[in-house]
């Protein structure tokens, strides 16, 4: 992802410029949604299921993690099947989707639930109504093609290139709890991944920690996967681990959700033949969505492998990335000054309503 990282650390201060920008009568009046109303009844008047609006704007970012399935259903006109025209407005940095949001010119967007945790503590009035993918498996570190490891423990004293403030933080220090590593005898030094690429290549350090798609340019130009939030292939653990969680979701301003609530299921009906058609149909998605996102077909590939497009609240969404653990992370970097409920940034009953069985878990 473009990253989650990167937006958390920059994310505070571009809302605080955004409320300025307000204060001060700049242009910040919320974007138009497509107005075109339906129908001019009460969204909860009834068991109607006339869409409140046809046209909407949709807000993402062009990034495998954020928005594959938005643009698959776009493409694929599964918005249209569902009667609705929406603008898919894919910006290329996902940390302003934020502001954004905060602003009001964002009203339905899809980002991460790291965002939301952020946005919540500073009193956002949005919800998460679906999640759509788990994208931890995108936040690794990648070692030298120099780098030789016997365990995890010769971490110790190495040099990682990592963005302050990065989310793959977790995964690292998660990692290092379990297999025994004093993460505070590593040596970090803040890279943004495009640069930490460059050094990794040349030497100049000895791991890099970041996420796609600079994961994929990092063992393309000669570096070796270590881990990341999912996997780890390091000497002491092999497989499947559980370092990280952190899902892309779409969230909508509460005021929309209290005005659209039909609109937005036939929105979460089709991101969900989106979902199903990339995780039944790999290579022809990878076909549709690779000159969408500015990527060629085998690294994109490399990327998608990363990621588990799905939109199920289940016990890794709800206790991994909304757990205690994330919001004391997102505390101690200074991104938060509270850690929020996650039901107070969730409102997963249009998703109940679409598919009841995409719950197992309930939200406290």
């Amino acid at each position: 992802m473009k990253k989650s990282g990167k937006w958390l650390k920059s994310a505070v201060a571009l809302m605080s410029l955004t409320f300025v920008l307000a204060a001060c009568g700049g242009n910040n009046a919320p974007a138009s949604t497509g107005g075109n109303e339906a129908s001019n009844a009460p969204a909860n008047s009834g068991a109607s299921t006339e869409l409140e609006m046809t046209e909407l704007t949709l807000v993402g970012v062009r990034d495998a993690q954020i928005s594959s399935q938005q643009i698959i259903a776009d493409k694929l006109g599964y918005f249209k099947e569902e009667g609705l025209t929406v603008t898919s407005q894919l910006i290329e940095s996902g940390p302003d989707i934020g502001p954004m949001v905060a602003g009001g010119s964002a009203p339905v967007s899809i980002q991460t639930n790291f965002m939301d945790i952020i946005l919540k503590s500073t009193d956002i009035p949005v919800k998460i109504i679906a999640p759509l993918a788990q994208i931890a498996g995108t936040q690794a570190v990648v070692g030298s093609g120099k780098l030789e490891l016997n365990s995890a423990k010769d971490l110790e004293g190495k040099t990682i290139g990592i963005p302050s403030g990065a989310d793959v933080m977790i995964a690292i220090n998660n990692m290092a709890e379990e297999l025994g590593v004093d993460a505070g005898k590593i040596k970090y030094v803040n890279l943004a991944p495009s640069d930490a690429v460059v050094a990794l290549e040349k030497g100049d350090i000895d791991a890099l920690a970041a996420w796609e798609p600079f994961i994929t340019k990092a063992i393309q130009g000669g570096g070796k996967f270590l881990f990341s939030g999912t996997k780890s292939e390091l000497p002491d653990k092999q497989g499947d681990v559980n370092w990280m969680s952190v899902h892309t979701t779409i969230q909508v301003s509460d005021d929309f959700i209290e005005k659209n609530p039909n609109t937005l299921k036939a929105v979460l009906r089709a991101l969900k033949k989106a979902t199903d058609y990339i995780n039944d149909n790999r290579e022809e998605a990878i076909k549709i969505l690779a000159p969408e996102l500015h990527l060629g077909e085998e690294e994109l590939t490399q990327i998608m492998m990363r990621n588990v497009y799905s939109m199920e609240v289940s016990d890794t969404y709800v206790n991994g990335s909304n757990g205690p653990a994330v919001g004391e992370y997102l505390k101690s970097v200074g991104n938060i000054k509270s850690v929020p409920a996650p039901s107070s940034y969730h409102d997963l009953s249009l998703l109940k309503e679409v598919d009841s069985s995409l719950i197992s878990v309930e939200l406290k």
